[in-house]
């Protein structure tokens, strides 16, 4: 076979005389044209598990490549200026009310180097980027640094660190972080090494930064819809008992829904996400949902979790939520459903139980009446409460607005008082997030590394004007 590369010209260069940078990247752009136009052309309204899967695999493989082109775009732009210096300093910001502050591009990596002997530090631009910090303000030293991270990945990024000073081993993981500049939670891969002097001994830590949420919740989507194809497969080929929950039971739509269907001034846009565990090998979990259009023009939404024998579960799934929608259209008030619910549960040949939200939303008056837990969390103007319950059969009420947005959650997900704040905390990312659907993303990104002992679930809504 004869090379690729002629034996008259410079080894990477093109007949055109392009860099061997410009070659790659110009390779990677058709590329992605390419892989781009098989999966337009591959489009499909998202209710077979085959074509979700397939489709979740075209957008993390695009993905990829946009991260490789922004790479190969820095190493063709050269070493990146010193932080401070007239080429890094940032375009002056939007003026207020222009919408959020924009996130790096995802590919776009940061360097930064810590002096050990002289407590010097010192970041490229690009890393003051990635972490949401004003470029002016010093660089953190590598105590100060666990100050943008959650308090559950605190440890992670401490054991990299003292394992790459006191032990020299490199650094290779991964951990989330609170922009300081507009709140959001973003997760990093954080790749270094110890630098050595003449004696061997570390003088320093180099390391490199990238933004990888958008990488982690594509291949999240590429998990889940491989899961529930498998499931599906299993089912079907008489090896399993009993398909998933989520894919036998659960409402068939995918993406977003609007109830009343007409719209109109006070319909919801709801949305929902599923969280797999983050455990090799945990079961895909019991959380249930549903939302439907009632006869007399409101809405019904359910959420929770059953527990109990997994076969017992998926049958228990299914009885609930056509329980519920029968009880909800003879007229029974969402405190009298959820009382139903439990006993009815509680009564079968195998019992199940679980703590389950019914909720009936009225979009004429923006009137909302729930019972059962956990409570909604309600979202306005830029801050986050709990809407409080008070149990049993007693109802709770609460007008809504235009542009409100309710998040249900199941009871092991952002849960306790750390749970509550870290989820009330993103009031400002979800504010600046017009459609249901994204909020699902923005929920994701923060709590998607949380589920090491089960899943976690969310459905979000979004009050139209």
């Amino acid at each position: 076979m004869p090379s690729p590369l002629s034996a008259d010209r410079p080894a990477g260069l093109s007949p055109s005389g392009d860099s061997p940078v410009e070659v790659l990247i110009a390779r990677t752009r058709q590329l992605r044209t390419d892989m781009d136009a098989v999966r337009r052309g591959a489009w499909s309204d998202g209710t077979d598990p085959e074509d979700r899967w397939q489709r979740a695999l075209y957008d993390l493989a695009l993905h990829h490549l946009e991260d490789l082109d922004e790479h190969l775009a820095q190493l063709r732009e050269g070493p990146p200026p010193a932080a401070g210096s007239p080429e890094a300093l940032p375009a002056p910001p939007a003026a207020p009310g222009t919408g959020p502050a924009p996130t790096p591009a995802p590919g776009r990596i940061g360097s930064a180097e810590w002096e050990l002997l002289t407590d010097e530090v010192r970041w490229s631009a690009e890393f003051y980027e990635i972490l949401g910090m004003d470029p002016a303000a010093h660089a953190l030293t590598l105590d100060e640094l666990p100050s943008l991270v959650l308090d559950q990945d605190r440890p992670r990024l401490t054991a990299m660190v003292t394992g790459c000073l006191v032990d020299g081993r490199p650094i290779d993981g991964e951990f989330r972080i609170t922009r300081p500049d507009d709140g959001r939670v973003r997760t990093v891969h954080m790749k270094g090494e110890p630098v050595l002097d003449a004696d061997g001994n570390t003088a320093s830590m180099w390391a490199v930064l990238r933004d990888v949420s958008e990488l982690r919740r594509y291949r999240r989507a590429v998990s889940e819809t491989r899961d529930s194809l498998r499931h599906r497969r299993t089912a079907r080929s008489g090896q399993g008992l009993v398909v998933e929950p989520q894919e036998a039971v659960l409402p068939p739509w995918h993406g977003s829904l609007r109830l009343p269907r007409q719209g109109g001034p006070g319909s919801l846009e709801l949305a929902a996400g599923r969280l797999p565990s983050s455990a090799p090998g945990e079961p895909t979990g019991s959380d249930w949902y549903d939302a439907c259009e009632l006869p007399d023009g409101e809405t019904l939404i359910g959420f929770g979790t059953l527990t109990g024998e997994p076969s017992a579960v998926a049958s228990g799934t299914a009885m609930l939520i056509g329980a519920l929608r029968g009880m909800a259209m003879a007229g029974a008030a969402p405190g009298q459903s959820a009382v139903w619910l439990d006993d009815l549960l509680r009564r079968g040949a195998r019992p199940v139980c679980g703590p389950a939200l019914c909720c009936r939303y009225a979009a004429g008056t923006r009137t909302l009446r729930w019972a059962g837990c956990p409570a909604p969390v309600l979202f306005r103007g830029g801050t986050g409460r709990t809407l409080r319950s008070p149990g049993g059969q007693a109802e709770a009420e609460q007008r809504l607005e235009a542009g409100d947005l309710l998040v249900l959650r199941t009871a092991g997900l952002a849960g306790g008082a750390d749970g509550e704040r870290r989820l009330t905390g993103l009031a400002e990312s979800l504010r600046d997030e017009p459609s249901a659907q994204g909020a699902v993303r923005i929920l994701a990104d923060a709590f998607g590394g949380d589920r090491h002992d089960g899943t976690g679930c969310f459905l979000v809504a979004r009050v139209h004007g």
